[in-house]
């Protein structure tokens, strides 16, 4: 099978993946490009495809991944993971998560699984999109030179102290729903990664996307809303607006960024987010470990 490896040399867990990469490659006659520049996995992704690649497989953080995904969407090619970013929401709801041994294990013996896509404003996202205080750390993190979950959680709590909660209205099903939030998520996978579980509940291979919507942070109301996100139990919570649907509209006082799995696009005051069902065909250990 006519297969390629994209791998960004900008994550370190890849870059160091390199050589034990570079050897499963030639063990089974796939070959390896490196991305040189933002998007560049997108342009090598594309020209895979026009050269009859079958198999595509990014090798970094969900920022690759979205690049390549996004470009297999739609197609009969197959997508491959070797997650090595901060993150790994998509990986570890679909159990590729680990070594990169393990990784590569999957990409050799793993079954062939239909996911959905979603779609934010039109841009495809595989993990999760959203607005508020996840745009400001996006932003901030895409900017650090070094990564990782520590990094993470530092960045994250520098911005909290500026951070200002943010009027919305979500739409779907025909009622309109007006909520202050922190941070406003729409999950294709249920967490951001490192099993922070923002959309408890959530499957890729559901044909819908779930909404969570968390209200202002406060000193009383954080620990226990960080307990709840780590444990998988944000449904459980009141104060929490959680809804599943295949289309939702979300309106805010004016355009802004968003994000899609961590990238970060502009985007008008109403937000359209769309699921394409069954639409992505990727490799994952079996049928058992999709959620």
């Amino acid at each position: 099978m006519k297969t390629l490896f994209i791998v960004n040399p900008r994550s370190g867990r890849a870059l160091r993946a390199r050589d034990e990469v570079a050897a499963f490659a030639a063990q089974h006659g796939a070959r390896l490009a490196f991305t040189e520049r933002p998007r560049h996995a997108t342009e090598l992704a594309t020209r895979a495809l026009a050269d009859g690649c079958e198999r595509v497989v990014a090798v970094g953080g969900d920022g690759t991944l979205n690049e390549v995904a996004a470009v297999l969407v739609g197609t009969p090619a197959t997508f491959g993971l070797v997650p090595c970013g901060s993150g790994n929401g998509l990986g570890r709801h679909l159990g590729i998560h680990g070594s990169v041994a393990r990784s590569l294990a999957i990409i050799a013996t793993g079954a062939t699984r239909l996911i959905d896509t979603g779609l934010a404003d039109g841009h495809p996202f595989f993990t999760a999109a959203g607005l508020g205080f996840e745009v400001e750390i996006s932003e901030r993190f895409n900017r650090l030179a070094r990564r990782g979950f520590v990094r993470y959680l530092r960045t994250s709590a520098q911005a909290f102290r500026d951070y200002q909660p943010q009027d919305y209205i979500v739409e779907h099903a025909g009622a309109r729903t007006p909520f202050r939030a922190f941070t406003l998520a729409v999950g294709n996978s249920d967490q951001y990664g490192n099993n922070a579980r923002i959309a408890p509940g959530a499957r890729v291979d559901d044909g819908l996307l779930d909404l969570t919507a968390i209200p202002p942070v406060t000193l009383r109301n954080g620990v226990p809303l960080l307990w709840r996100l780590f444990r998988g139990l944000l449904d459980r919570d009141a104060t929490v607006l959680c809804r599943r649907a295949a289309a939702f509209t979300v309106e805010r006082p004016g355009p802004g960024p968003i994000h899609t799995d961590g990238e970060l696009h502009a985007a008008p005051a109403r937000v359209t987010f769309a699921v394409r069902p069954a639409s992505l065909r990727i490799l994952a250990p079996d049928a058992a470990t999709v959620h």
